[in-house]
């Protein structure tokens, strides 16, 4: 194994920030300077230097434009989250946020957890659009983590994706890991987290297929990863390697993905169903389909 999976396996660090490290001189191999590149052999001796600790990322208050609050009572606030919007503050993340936008409107979530994601029970990434909750509440926020770890939350989202998979309607069960060389990527990787996602085809055009998915597990990228891994990558993401061409004749400039609906035991008792419309470009993309079908 190279030094840098090994060590960003040990550390729970990224590989660049391990590759940075080993710039730095910071990791030594047997007492020589190793770098990220270098093999580990069995008994090998890593000493590593690491830097100060950084210091608790921190809410800021500031309004998210675009950021809708489609239900809020004493327990939960559940929102639609528009584009370009992460959900928490993280490290090289500089644009806005769900919690910030919160914040801003006045919303006082729950104080569990760490100081840059209290009340976060659940992520969409950046580029994902979407309805997901946050609990306002101490109980709703042990109540909701519970469910979310049991997977007695039923998430739906819907995807635009090249191609028609075969069959229409099933499974995909393939463990998922960071990418071997892509440190930003995941992938399809033997010895993986498990990770499964079932689908079923809506609508069917000649160049794709808009698919329902639920997912069972829920790591990172998992539905734009296992959809690259059968050859249909959801539209727009060219990431995860999506037709270019495609994109620029939809006018889409992301990844056709959104959460679109979420259904859960809401902490105070019953069953609660939230959903959230396509957003202009999703919609626009999927209008044009149709058109070119016509």
């Amino acid at each position: 194994m190279r030094v840098d999976a090994g060590l960003s396996k040990l550390l729970g660090l990224s590989r660049n920030a391990v590759a940075t490290l080993a710039e730095s001189g910071d990791v030594l191999l047997d007492g020589n300077p190793a770098g990220k590149s270098d093999r580990l052999v069995a008994g090998s001796w890593l000493e590593v230097t690491l830097p100060a600790a950084q210091q608790p990322l921190q809410v800021v208050a500031v309004p998210v434009e675009g950021l809708k609050i489609l239900h809020q009572d004493d327990d939960i606030v559940v929102v639609d989250k528009p584009i370009g919007v992460a959900v928490h503050p993280s490290p090289g993340w500089e644009g806005p946020t769900v919690v910030g936008g919160l914040a801003a409107a006045g919303v006082r979530i729950a104080t569990t957890g760490a100081a840059e994601r209290q009340g976060v029970v659940h992520r969409l990434d950046a580029g994902t659009t979407g309805v997901m909750v946050v609990a306002k509440s101490e109980h709703a926020y042990s109540v909701l983590k519970r469910a979310f770890k049991e997977r007695t939350v039923d998430k739906r989202y819907h995807a635009v994706v090249q191609g028609h998979p075969d069959p229409s309607r099933g499974t995909i069960d393939a463990p998922i890991d960071r990418h071997p060389r892509h440190d930003y990527k995941f992938a399809v990787v033997t010895g993986g987290k498990p990770s499964i996602t079932h689908y079923e085809t809506v609508e069917a055009f000649r160049a794709a297929s808009l698919v329902d998915v639920k997912l069972e597990t829920g790591r990172t990228h998992q539905i734009r990863v296992h959809f690259s891994a059968i050859k249909h990558p959801c539209v727009g993401d060219l990431t995860y390697g999506a037709d270019p061409v495609l994109a620029r004749k939809l006018a889409i400039t992301r990844q056709w993905l959104h959460a679109r609906s979420l259904s859960f035991e809401h902490p105070s008792g019953g069953w609660v169903t939230f959903e959230s419309e396509y957003p202009d470009d999703l919609q626009h993309a999927l209008d044009e389909l149709r058109d070119q079908d016509r």
